[in-house]
């Protein structure tokens, strides 16, 4: 899923398949259906007054205005540099709201298991569980409580 591109229709009807992606040194997944595309960021982005500080701002993706959120911060790590040429944004399927995570890069599409419970805490919902990946363990996240937790960053719900 390079710049832009959608994934095939009988890939994003598969509930199992999920984008996996690295943020910092952790491997995170959201499922294939929730994820409309992955672009490239495009700094400067334009502050967003009064909101938290994962969120890094707002973009311009083709004529539509889409707010950009630290992913790293969001779950509790150290923010994400984000030198030129570097990084990716998912962009959640959100109806007529469009979010954007600002991630480390994807690392593919596959087919996971369950997850099992996380040890770590489900960071208020946002995280479904561990399960096992091709590279590792992976930390599935639930696209709706995210989004949630990200609006939240501005003041919304």
């Amino acid at each position: 899923m390079a710049d832009g591109l959608r994934p095939p229709p009988a890939l994003a009807a598969d509930p199992d398949r999920q984008v996996v992606f690295r943020v910092a040194a952790e491997r995170y997944g959201l499922p294939l259906a929730s994820v409309r595309e992955v672009v490239l960021p495009q700094p400067p982005f334009a502050r967003v007054p009064r909101a938290g500080g994962a969120v890094r701002g707002v973009m311009n993706l083709r004529g539509r205005v889409v707010a950009v959120v630290d992913l790293a911060e969001l779950m509790g790590l150290a923010p994400q540099p984000l030198a030129a040429g570097q990084g990716q944004v998912v962009i959640l399927e959100r109806g007529r709201r469009a979010l954007g995570l600002l991630i480390g890069g994807v690392i593919g599409v596959e087919p996971l298991p369950a997850p099992e419970p996380a040890s770590g805490g489900d960071h208020g919902g946002v995280v479904a569980g561990l399960a096992r990946g091709a590279g590792g363990a992976v930390t599935l996240l639930r696209p709706g409580p995210l989004a949630e937790a990200a609006a939240a960053l501005f003041g919304a719900r």
